[in-house]
């Protein structure tokens, strides 16, 4: 969310930076927030004036009365009367505005960083690296659930029938390299400096506004029927959301956290829920990264966070690319992105695994979180990226190290997590 100072002084950069991710049915609320905003400060200056002047009418009618000027003094006192009325107005008008221009403020886009590629959607995201060689091997690599089902590590028509398409159990070996897989996640980045958190699973409605835009919102979030909860989507919402309202010392930061969550997600509107396969889903695990730093350290940050995917992807022997997020396919909340894609030897391409963010202040903003600083206090910046998301990023992990014999092959930095194995046999 933008400042409505900025947006009042820089109508014109907010607009163009609309027109820059072709959302040009919203530049019609730059002008109307900002006519708003202007009836809320005169209705607030006018509040103020009577407030500042209704100590000094108290005072007046007490000299008046002591005066024995009677009448005067009624008169005075139902000056006050009617100025208690208007302000009484002026304060109900205030909130009604401020209600409205938050809503708008809601729906502007953060403005994106500058390097940022113009696109209209995903299709005009731009590679930016390439990390370890893409090999396609010279024997068949089966469908992801066919190789788990060759392990019996895998039931989706148990799944169907207990909760419907998109949720899915695993089994034996298959479930036990997926905890290795979330495991080893943790540990990386512990090592790299990161403290580990397992965050609340449920969040307030406040919350949920305060960390996603309201299109993710309807798109991702169950919401607790009865109750304000909504079932969380990523750790990112409970972690940052841990800051609302806070005030960190400059010295406290950067806050650099790794957190463990499942994700609950309804796909609303997306690519829709495989019945087969375990791409797409209503319910997975996930270990995150998230940072809250000072604005002048956020750039060097982000490229930290997506370096960490990629370091631990390549310790897995997979290969990887990252994709810049272009214009029209960054949320509304995020001043840059990109997705680390992780290569397919069936699909002969790569795929989506993970997704660093940087989101500047509007999180901040949003939730109150501030910094406390020499000179005073001060919005922080906030950072998130995926570390790994199982079971897709299982899809990655068994084509990639799928030998011809139908074994598995598990890297070194995974055998302590199962048990010393250095390979999965088959059972069918």
């Amino acid at each position: 969310m933008l400042d409505i100072k900025f947006v009042r002084e820089n109508p014109e950069v907010v607009k163009e930076n609309i027109r820059k991710k072709f959302q040009d049915e919203k530049l019609p609320l730059v002008d109307e927030v900002i006519e708003l905003d202007q009836q809320n400060r005169a209705a607030q200056q006018e509040a103020d004036e009577l407030r500042s002047s209704r100590n000094k009418l108290s005072k007046q009618i007490g000299a008046l009365m002591g005066q024995g000027k009677k009448e005067e003094a009624q008169a005075v006192k139902a000056q006050v009367t009617a100025n208690a009325d208007r302000l009484q107005e002026l304060e109900k008008l205030n909130g009604e505005l401020k209600e409205k221009i938050q809503k708008i403020m809601y729906v502007i886009p953060q403005i994106m960083d500058e390097t940022v590629p113009i696109g209209k959607d995903d299709s005009e995201n731009v590679e930016l690296e390439r990390f370890g060689e893409p090999v396609v091997p010279d024997y068949e690599i089966p469908y992801h659930t066919d190789i788990m089902e060759s392990f019996e590590g895998i039931d989706l028509d148990a799944a169907r029938r207990v909760a419907g398409n998109g949720f899915y159990y695993l089994l034996g070996d298959i479930a036990r390299l997926h905890s290795a897989v979330i495991s080893y996640a943790r540990d990386f980045m512990i090592d790299r400096g990161f403290t580990y958190a397992i965050p609340p699973f449920m969040i307030h409605g406040n919350v949920v506004e305060g960390v996603m835009s309201f299109p993710e919102m309807d798109a991702m979030m169950y919401k607790i029927e009865g109750e304000d909860l909504y079932l969380i989507g990523t750790s990112e919402h409970s972690m940052i959301g841990r800051f609302i309202d806070q005030i960190i010392p400059e010295e406290k930061l950067p806050q650099t956290l790794t957190s463990y969550s499942p994700c609950f997600r309804k796909e609303k509107g997306a690519h829709g829920v495989e019945e087969r396969g375990v791409y797409r889903i209503h319910q997975f695990e996930k270990q995150e990264m998230i940072v809250v730093c000072k604005p002048e350290d956020s750039k060097a940050w982000y490229e930290k966070l997506w370096q960490n995917t990629v370091d631990l992807f390549r310790s897995l022997d997979i290969p990887v690319r990252t994709l810049e997020c272009c214009s029209g396919d960054l949320a509304d909340l995020k001043c840059k992105s990109c997705d680390v894609e992780a290569w397919s030897p069936r699909q002969k391409k790569y795929f989506e695994v993970g997704s660093c963010s940087n989101l500047g202040d509007a999180q901040a903003r949003r939730l109150r979180i501030r910094i406390k600083g020499e000179k005073g206090n001060y919005l922080a910046h906030t950072l998130n990226n995926t570390v790994v998301a199982p079971p897709r990023m299982l899809i990655a992990f068994l084509e990639n190290n799928l030998q011809a014999d139908g074994t598995v092959a598990i890297p070194e930095v995974l055998r302590p997590y199962m048990g010393g194995k250095e390979k999965l046999v088959p059972k069918k």
